[in-house]
């Protein structure tokens, strides 16, 4: 099945792809507890069965400003850096043996066609295409053979980074965790429509690829993801997982290449659709804020 979330007159609404569009689960169904996507996350089978009923319904297709995240707030967002070993390469460092984990919160989080707001306080916003994890039934202690149960769908992810905030001091948040600057969907796809294990992903800016790859790639594969992350916390339904990006992004280019206000930046993941982005500036003149970290010499991870 195929997940929207979708912003209607009546607040945010789960919908479900159907045959000839997205259908409004709740109403389908006459059960207002099926209008937020928490209701079908852990796959409760009198749950499913209603919402298959719904997909099989006449729905209608969406405007791109009717979407909202695909997972509108999630509890929390488990990242993966450098899990691609072209992209650790290009910033200069090993293949990494043990996973790079960093924590995002539900603010950071944009809907799939909205305008990607450029902090004002960087100059370094860069790009990271990325697959992403949407946790069902969740857990603690999930062996890699169980992984998948653990999981309700994936969706797309583009993990925006102010560069000179994440490398000014040693641990990563605040690059990571401007307002905005992920945008998830557009839909959730359930495990049992699509095997994410080798999929094309790319990213284009203005109309030339600048990432290209394939989830094969991954050091890390999802299974193992999820055993590694349970390993030290219990995962929850709702909770997102980006599994790192490809080589490509723009710090290690040169020269490099940061977003900048008028550009159009698309995510594409062959079976899950695509992001698509104009960068646009921040409201507000912020000259003389104090916080404002220096610009490295060399560009960085």
């Amino acid at each position: 099945m195929r997940f929207a979330t979708v912003i209607t007159d009546d607040g945010l609404r789960l919908h479900v792809r159907g045959p000839s569009g997205f259908v409004d689960v709740a109403r389908a169904t006459g059960d207002e507890r099926l209008s937020e996507l928490s209701a079908v996350l852990t796959g409760e089978p009198e749950v499913m069965e209603l919402v298959r009923r719904a997909s099989e319904q006449d729905g209608r297709e969406l405007d791109h400003a009717e979407y909202a995240p695909a997972v509108p707030a999630p509890r929390r967002i488990l990242c993966l850096g450098v899990n691609y070993v072209e992209h650790a390469l290009e910033g200069g460092r090993p293949p990494t043996k043990w996973p790079e984990t960093f924590v995002r919160g539900a603010d950071s989080v944009a809907a799939p066609y909205a305008d990607l707001v450029k902090p004002d306080l960087t100059s370094r916003f860069d790009f990271e295409g990325e697959l992403a994890i949407v946790i069902g039934r969740g857990g603690r202690y999930i062996r890699e053979s169980e992984a998948l149960s653990a999981i309700a769908g994936y969706t797309i992810a583009m993990d925006g980074t102010a560069r000179e905030w994440q490398r000014a001091a040693s641990q990563w948040t605040s690059g990571k965790n401007f307002d905005r600057t992920m945008p998830l969907g557009p839909e959730v796809v359930t495990t049992d429509e699509i095997d994410v294990s080798d999929l094309q992903l790319t990213t284009t800016l203005n109309g030339t690829v600048m990432q290209s790859a394939s989830t094969a790639q991954m050091i890390f594969n999802v299974p193992r993801t999820i055993e590694y992350l349970s390993s030290f916390t219990t995962l929850r339904p709702g909770d997102v997982i980006a599994t790192g990006t490809p080589g490509g992004v723009g710090f290690a280019r040169t020269p490099p290449v940061w977003l900048t206000p008028g550009d159009e930046l698309e995510v594409k993941i062959e079976g899950l659709g695509r992001l698509a982005n104009r960068i646009v500036a921040e409201d507000g003149d912020l000259d003389g804020w104090p916080w404002v970290p220096p610009t490295p010499e060399k560009a960085t991870l």
